[in-house]
């Protein structure tokens, strides 16, 4: 839940042969039925955004905040938007809030609606608004990494260039092979024009090549822009607002990452499947320890941020997994006899996260 520190409240074991898309109705019928009826807002990524996970949910009455992948608005959409035309929002991201405001991210806004049909002619015709938002962070992430693709990209043709007629590409149709490879794994097929050929006089192959400034162009213009579809009421949530309630999903991605970080399980082989949904419930129950442990630290320090010498004896914003990997150096001496068991003085990091946690060093348990 990311309005109390992003606690894991509800797992579910579902068949890995299901799409996640398809599971996104049972499991919200399950969560109404644990926790009865509460309205409540459902961020999610772009595989809740189907036909039939939209409908059921508009039916149910359940907010919704997703972003709408380039199969529901193709980039010809994205790029043909007017950032002059969308409206600043006031919005810092948290690893920016510590930067002066000339080298912060900034956002830009926009809004209009769409419309999504059924399969059927008989289901009903859905319309949610669509606010587009553009980020100067993406928009820089983005125009990086095609400048570094593409160079990538030209190093390795003109390599292929200079090898022409080689054991590795010695007639035209092994130099198409590996123009067409090499495009592939570069990512680079959108604008990579290049001619095989063959030399009368010699019979090498020869190539000529060059990036297609018309598609690069239109990929840059989609640069920082991507949309999130809602179906919640304009009078409640301006776009600004919606792009600040979606941002709110990076406290659940968070809890994905410990779970397959941290709390990764070494890899078995279990059978039958109850026991990897047995599996699945140790390590979510492991994840909300995690996560308590983590809540209660940053509650017993805050208004301050960071706790001292966390990290690399610095101050560090606590995580669960910084605040376990400090306590791993603890040293426990078992109970022997009458004595009981024994936890040695912490050291001065370890005492204090202890205390944070209202655990008594000199009672363990």
């Amino acid at each position: 839940m990311t309005g109390d520190g992003g606690i894991p409240v509800f797992h579910r074991a579902d068949d890995g042969g299901a799409g996640e898309v398809a599971q996104v109705v049972g499991a919200m019928t399950a969560l109404k039925q644990l926790a009865g009826p509460r309205r409540f807002l459902l961020v999610g990524d772009s595989k809740l955004i189907s036909y039939p996970n939209l409908r059921a949910m508009v039916e149910a009455g359940v907010e919704l905040i997703a972003p709408a992948s380039k199969t529901y608005v193709r980039a010809e959409v994205l790029g043909s938007l007017d950032w002059q035309a969308a409206s600043p929002v006031d919005y810092v991201a948290e690893r920016d809030a510590d930067k002066p405001a000339a080298r912060r991210g900034s956002y830009r806004v926009w809004e209009d609606t769409m419309t999504l049909a059924g399969p059927r002619k008989a289901d009903p015709t859905l319309t949610l608004r669509r606010v587009f938002a553009w980020s100067s962070a993406r928009a820089q992430a983005a125009a990086k990494a095609r400048a570094d693709k593409l160079a990538r990209a030209s190093g390795d043709l003109q390599r292929l260039t200079r090898g022409l007629g080689g054991r590795h590409d010695p007639d035209a149709d092994a130099a198409t092979a590996r123009v067409r490879q090499l495009a592939a794994a570069r990512r680079v097929k959108a604008y990579l024009r290049a001619q095989v050929g063959t030399d009368p006089a010699s019979g090498k192959p020869t190539l000529a090549w060059h990036f297609d400034q018309a598609a690069l162009d239109a990929e840059a213009a989609t640069d920082g822009w991507y949309a999130l579809l809602t179906n919640l009421d304009p009078t409640k949530a301006t776009p600004a607002e919606v792009l600040a309630r979606y941002k709110g999903q990076q406290v659940v991605e968070r809890r994905y990452g410990d779970f397959k970080g941290p709390l990764a399980v070494a890899p078995m082989f279990l059978q039958p499947t109850t026991r990897t949904a047995a599996l699945l419930t140790v390590t979510c129950l492991a994840l909300l320890v995690f996560c308590l442990a983590e809540r209660q630290v940053r509650r017993a320090i805050a208004p301050a941020a960071t706790l001292d010498g966390l990290w690399a004896r610095r101050p560090a914003k606590p995580t669960g997994r910084l605040i376990f990997e400090a306590l791993s150096r603890l040293r426990l001496i078992p109970a022997t006899g009458p004595d009981p068991p024994i936890v040695p003085t912490p050291p001065p990091l370890q005492a204090r996260i202890l205390e944070l946690l209202n655990v008594d060093a000199t009672r363990p348990r």
